[in-house]
């Protein structure tokens, strides 16, 4: 503070030098003393005589200062000219609060000064103006009521012994009807007479700010003094009224912020709730939708693959068409040649007798072949019973194994080539034993010729058996198969109730799911190798009793040279008719793999669509719960809003009532029915 004073003295006595005003050392003494009263924002000057030059340094430090916040000037015997120049500068001031001018003589100029002060400055509260001769001039005096009037910050104002008669009191009645701020006005010991007391009477009817009102020596009636004083008291009233509900209102309007700070939190809230699951949504429809763009090109490329396997099976299906009509014409044609042979049994029906033995030896070796595929037959209806089980347990790996469904399309082309080479192998071998036999024919031609109705009939009767093994055998597959389709269904079933919990678990059992699927490829190898070797056997025996009727021919052939030509057409028959039934087996094996392939793809593109169905109504279900929420929340933000609402319209319905019953009190008040005549 006492830097502040320093500054206030160096800026005075830099204003002094401009103004060619020689410092009085008084002042200057003064201003040091003041340095003690700084520290309340309080400027001292009572009692010392200051000119005008003074005046108007002080005016223009005062212009910009931001230190003192009262100034007393009284009995300082300031001229008209001085106090219109420190007014002046007071104009601009805004720290200012408390002016004291007490005693200075004040008139005409005076006046017309602090009513300029009073309508330029917003921030003088306490005017002190006792011992001054304001009203001695009526010009100067109005031009100061008008500032009053204009004023919105000054609310004490004191005019005592300042030569006030009732014109002074008619134009300060005027500026009191339009102030709404002055709170206390002292008016003793001037001259205002009656007529002066009634215009303030008047005046007060239409004010209500006015608290305190002091008129003692004015020569006022009495009357007047009491309606003056209780038109106060009923300000007064109305102050505390007044005061009371604007505290009201102002906890009200708090307790209404804070319900809408809260409000608006959980608007954010929910705002930032809807948004994350906006945001969550939006995530899960987007992988969805990964998801489901991966799902349709695998199914594209099964579709693919399926559409393949029909061409394939459409043309398999053709050329069992054409083999078939082959089989036919060839089944005729051996009616044919068994009616010509029904001539020659008679004749060979002794030598036949011989080779009963060595047919029965025959039979008992093909007997224990039989056996052996009977008892291979059980071994592959176990390994298929495991296979079952491994299948129930591989239907639980069936989303791991959708990426492999190329790798095993690819690996089923190599092993269609590979067999294809077999074929062709088998095809050389069998030409190569064809030839061997050929030699091996002529040295056993006379034993054969003997035993050829026999074996034609017990090889008759073995195709027979073989066809009716073959039946049962696939009887038996057609119904494992159905009861497999069966049981994967059910699996399959169980599957999307269990896939929940396994979603979970899959990263946990990924390792030993993969060494699963090792050892069910192997099985599943093992199975197909067994059931090739099974085909290669039931092909070999086909292709053993195309030999022996081959041979058979050939020895009719030579026994009867008429017949040669016919022989040789029926061999020819026979060896097509074997090899087409050899490739037709081999190729209903292929279809049937192609089938169960085609089975299996099937039922995985239909798991995978009950996925996507699932899928869809989890995120279905997803979305109408979301929805529900974000209803709901909406409800709730309807509810809270109609609340404030009601209380809005609660506290309106309030101050409504406040407001009539204060207009009933003041029309109900004994000043309003008080008239000035009286």
């Amino acid at each position: 503070m006492q830097m502040i004073m320093e500054d206030f003295r160096r800026s005075y006595l830099r204003l002094c030098k401009e103004g060619g005003i020689d410092t009085q050392e008084s002042v200057l003494a003064q201003l040091h003393d003041t340095r003690a009263a700084a520290g309340s924002g309080r400027l001292d000057l009572s009692g010392q005589s200051i000119t005008s030059d003074t005046c108007s340094v002080l005016g223009r430090v005062l212009q910009n200062d931001t230190v003192f916040t009262e100034i007393l000037l009284s009995d300082c015997m300031l001229s008209e000219e001085g106090a219109k120049l420190l007014l002046n500068g007071l104009c601009s001031n805004t720290t200012v609060k408390v002016l004291d001018l007490k005693g200075n003589n004040m008139r005409g100029t005076g006046a017309e000064a602090l009513g300029q002060l009073l309508v330029r400055n917003k921030m003088l509260r306490r005017l002190v103006l006792e011992w001054n001769a304001l009203g001695m001039w009526e010009e100067g005096f109005a031009v100061f009521c008008e500032g009053l009037a204009s004023n919105t910050s000054l609310m004490q104002l004191d005019l005592r012994n300042n030569q006030i008669n009732h014109q002074g009191a008619a134009e300060l009645c005027i500026a009191l009807k339009r102030n709404s701020s002055l709170q206390e006005l002292d008016l003793r010991w001037n001259n205002m007479g009656l007529l002066g007391g009634r215009s303030l009477l008047e005046a007060m009817q239409q004010n209500r700010s006015l608290t305190k009102l002091e008129m003692a020596g004015n020569n006022i009636p009495s009357d007047t003094l009491r309606a003056i004083e209780q038109s106060m008291s009923h300000n007064a009233d109305r102050q505390t009224t007044f005061r009371e509900s604007r505290s009201r209102t102002h906890v009200l309007s708090k307790e209404i912020q804070i319900l809408k700070d809260e409000k608006s939190r959980q608007f954010l809230s929910l705002m930032d709730t809807i948004d994350r699951q906006k945001d969550e949504m939006g995530r899960s429809s987007r992988n969805s939708s990964m998801r489901l763009g991966q799902l349709q090109e695998v199914l594209n490329e099964q579709k693919s693959s399926v559409n393949s396997l029909t061409a394939k099976l459409q043309m398999t299906e053709a050329a069992l068409a054409l083999s078939e009509q082959k089989a036919h014409d060839l089944g005729e044609l051996l009616t044919r040649v068994k009616m010509e042979k029904a001539e020659l049994r008679d004749r060979q029906s002794r030598e036949i007798k011989k080779e009963h033995e060595d047919s029965a030896l025959r039979e008992a070796k093909l007997l224990k072949e039989v056996n052996g595929l009977s008892e291979k037959n059980l071994h592959l209806r176990s390994k298929l019973e495991e296979t079952e089980r491994r299948c129930k347990t591989q239907q639980d790996q069936i989303f791991e194994l959708k990426q492999e469904l190329t790798n095993t399309t690819a690996e089923l082309k190599l092993r269609l080539a590979q067999t294809e080479e077999r074929l062709e192998m088998e095809k050389r071998r069998s030409k190569q034993a064809l030839e061997d036999m050929d030699g091996l024919r002529q040295k056993e031609m006379d034993h054969l010729t003997r035993h050829q109705e026999e074996n034609e009939r017990a090889l008759q009767e073995r195709i027979l058996k073989l066809e009716g093994q073959r039946i049962q055998l696939e009887e038996e597959l057609s119904r494992v198969k159905a009861s497999l389709v069966t049981e994967r269904a059910q699996a399959e079933e169980e599957l999307g109730k269990v896939r929940a919990q396994v979603r979970l678990e899959e990263q946990q059992h990924l390792s030993s799911l993969e060494e699963k699927l090792r050892a069910v490829r192997q099985s599943r190898d093992e199975s197909q190798n067994h059931c090739t070797q099974q085909k290669q056997t039931i092909a070999e025996l086909h292709a053993r009793t195309g030999q022996q009727s081959i041979e058979m021919d050939t020895l009719r052939r030579r026994i009867d040279e008429l017949q040669q030509e016919l022989a040789g057409k029926e061999q020819e028959k026979v060896a097509d008719v074997t090899r087409v039934r050899v490739e037709l087996q081999e190729q209903i094996g292929h279809l049937q793999a192609e089938r169960t392939a085609q089975s299996g793809l099937r039922e995985k593109i239909a798991a995978l669509e009950r996925e996507m169905k699932v899928l869809s109504a989890a995120h279905r279900e997803a979305l109408l719960d979301k929805e529900s929420e974000i209803s709901s929340l909406l409800e709730r933000l309807r509810i809270r809003e109609g609340e404030i609402q009601r209380i809005r319209e609660d506290e309106a319905q309030r101050a409504s009532f406040l407001q009539n019953a204060i207009l009933t009190y003041v029309q109900g008040s004994p000043l309003a029915h008080f008239s000035p005549k009286k």
